[in-house]
């Protein structure tokens, strides 16, 4: 079945990580089908043991998002068109001040790249947010840290 929504997100670069001792990441790896200039595009993704195709749309803080689950089987067979267009991170889910945090850190060619996100309910709710401390500069606008655009450089 498969779930559809906006998503409204806010996304932060990270220099000093918080404390992740408690914490289990997830090994995600993901690819990209279809990047397309206007912002829309195709991703497969591994998440532990489980398996997506997301269509999303459009750019910036609010972006339409189609998901669907896809068999381990049929992940294979789609991810060699995702060739060129690649990434590894692990990501870590913390709460913090009742808000959860996405946290990745990035593997491989991109290893260093330290990012947390946010997702609200509303762009009220969006603009409202105060970063938390260890949040460093905002990126949510910019294009080159869009996950699509960091996997043709990984």
């Amino acid at each position: 079945m498969a779930r559809r929504r906006s998503e409204i997100e806010r996304k932060w670069l990270v220099e000093d990580a918080p404390d992740l001792s408690k914490h289990k990441g997830a090994k995600v790896v993901q690819g990209y089908l279809i990047v397309s200039p206007n912002g829309d595009e195709v991703r497969l993704r591994q998440k532990g043991k489980a398996f997506f195709e997301t269509v999303k749309t459009g750019t910036g803080l609010k972006r339409g998002e189609v998901e669907i689950e896809l068999t381990k089987k049929q992940f294979k067979k789609l991810w060699p068109a995702t060739r060129g267009r690649r990434l590894e991170k692990v990501r870590y889910t913390l709460k913090q001040n009742g808000r959860k945090i996405e946290f990745d850190i990035y593997k491989k060619r991109l290893s260093g790249l330290k990012v947390a996100e946010v997702e609200f309910k509303t762009p009220k709710q969006a603009s409202a947010f105060k970063p938390f401390a260890w949040f460093g500069g905002e990126v949510t606008e910019e294009d080159e840290y869009k996950n699509a655009n960091l996997a043709t450089r990984a």
